[in-house]
């Protein structure tokens, strides 16, 4: 499963790369990293593998940058990807729904009525409509990626950093792409282990939502709630 989703998540990048450039404008590749989210050194790669692949052509401008200009084969590869791209997040939309309003529930089971999300993406609109069904509040929202968006869902977006201990209940991850180094971050920055609390993506029975850690996370909590 995880080489499968490897590879979904590199037809995607690929499929936003070649977005990007399909305007032909010049552009150096920092400039396509930082719009894409990724290392400078992993767009090198992909425009390398464009080029030996016939999916695009360079003409050079001054101060390093570049048109990238597609061919009939990139245009194809474009067309492809496209395709496997709204299949992706068809797939992604319909899992996370389940899995997420799963786990709400079975903290409501718990005695617990409020959470806070971690990563603002959209598994997190996803999550957010799983979260309503569920009957639960949001008690606060965190992102500690630079963003022009400074609202979610009617609440304001605070960096980690600011957000740590400030909420009543668990904290949950809501970004798929950066769900291990949000919690890696949170632990760093003081969060309590019991707090977070990081669906499992594409378990299809309810019981497995959460692993044996996590259910004691939640005993603890609801216990905490009902003081």
């Amino acid at each position: 499963m995880n080489n499968h989703n490897n590879g979904t998540q590199d037809d995607i990048k690929a499929f936003q790369l070649l977005s990007e450039v399909a305007d032909e404008q010049p552009v150096s590749q920092r400039e396509l990293a930082k719009r894409l989210g990724i290392a400078l050194g992993l767009v090198n790669s992909y425009i390398k593998n464009f080029v030996a692949k016939g999916y695009i052509r360079i003409k050079n401008y001054p101060h390093n940058r570049y048109a990238y200009l597609l061919t009939p084969r990139g245009m194809a590869e474009k067309g492809r990807l496209a395709y496997q791209h709204v299949h992706y997040f068809t797939n992604l939309y319909t899992v996370t729904r389940q899995d997420y309003l799963h786990l709400f529930r079975d903290l409501s089971k718990r005695g617990i009525t409020r959470v806070s999300f971690c990563g603002i993406d959209e598994v997190a609109e996803i999550a957010w409509l799983s979260l309503q069904e569920a009957g639960l509040e949001l008690d606060g929202v965190m992102d500690n990626q630079g963003t022009s968006v400074h609202f979610f869902m009617g609440c304001q977006i605070h960096d980690l950093k600011k957000s740590i201990g400030t909420g009543s209940g668990p904290i949950i991850i809501t970004s798929l792409k950066r769900a291990k180094n949000l919690k890696r971050q949170l632990r760093e920055l003081g969060a309590a282990e019991e707090t977070i609390i990081c669906p499992d993506f594409g378990s299809t029975s309810p019981t497995n939502d959460m692993d044996v850690n996590d259910k004691k996370k939640l005993q603890i909590n609801s216990i905490e709630q009902g003081k």
